[in-house]
């Protein structure tokens, strides 16, 4: 708590002003050591010694956005982790899929989670799709000291837009570098150390109005060559029953594929695969 906290018990007076919108300028006044950029680090590189994960994929469908990701976590040449999950509902029509340090990430996803409800119960609206990702790209650049010293997180963020400039546009995708660049792509985006391949499948099979089961199939597809050529990522685990998280954003909100849907669809891949290894 921040330093000025009264010890008779009673809330400092920035708990009792009206104050701002946005959770974490109120947190840079109560508790900015809660903040994953306002922490200390000791002085050299930290990348090698803390999980990383990879790789997600978001793509523009004619309903909104479907986003996937893998589900391996790597420490140097490690797999730290078989099954954790990188991409969540950010609110109730967007979504954010997170690469890079995997504790920092899942925090900076679970604060901007926090900062989209607090700003609809303050304003009582929801914040445009521009506007969450403005604030998300504040947020990561908020982490450039840890990124500097190899601790960095890149999300990629995609929602439905409820109020689009062009209809035949509602679902939108946001990337981001490590400043807190913001930069909106077309179509299809991926991120992650295997962005690369997953990027060069979509744009193979891609095409503009894509449906939403279609582009799961291909989010899963991409996924699986981004694991065929990238160790960091990993593919569709058949004896293990793991598989991609694989969520979408419409007019009817976000949506969560369950195992069984999803456990259909990598049956599917794998099977064509083994046909076809080239897909």
């Amino acid at each position: 708590m921040a330093m000025d906290f009264d010890p008779s018990g009673r809330l400092p007076a920035f708990f009792q002003n009206s104050g701002t919108s946005s959770f974490t300028q109120f947190l840079t006044q109560a508790a900015p050591e809660m903040l994953p950029g306002r922490r200390p680090l000791p002085p050299g590189m930290a990348a090698d010694i803390a999980p990383h994960g990879t790789t997600i994929v978001a793509i523009a469908t004619a309903e909104g956005v479907v986003m996937g990701g893998d589900r391996r976590a790597t420490m140097g040449n490690l797999i730290a982790s078989r099954d954790i999950e990188k991409v969540h509902p950010a609110d109730s029509y967007s979504l954010i899929g997170i690469a890079g340090t995997a504790g920092i990430g899942i925090e900076l996803m679970r604060l901007f989670q926090v900062e989209l409800e607090h700003y609809e119960k303050i304003e009582g609206t929801m914040l445009s799709l521009d506007g969450k990702a403005n604030r998300l790209a504040g947020m990561v650049r908020g982490n450039l000291g840890a990124a500097m010293q190899g601790l960095a997180v890149v999300p990629l963020f995609a929602g439905f837009d409820l109020t689009p400039s062009d209809p035949a546009r509602v679902g939108r995708i946001f990337s981001f570098d490590v400043a807190g660049g913001l930069y909106e792509e077309t179509g299809y985006d991926s991120i992650g150390s295997g962005s690369l391949f997953a990027k060069s499948a979509l744009k193979k099979k891609y095409r503009p109005g894509i449906s939403t089961d279609e582009a799961v199939r291909l989010a899963v597809e991409a996924l699986y060559d981004a694991a065929d050529d990238d160790t960091a990522t990993g593919g569709p685990d058949l004896t293990r029953k793991i598989f991609p998280v694989v969520m979408s954003a419409t007019a009817n909100g976000t949506h969560r594929l369950s195992e069984q849907e999803i456990t259909a669809v990598a049956e599917q891949v794998v099977s064509g695969r083994m046909e076809n290894p080239g897909g």
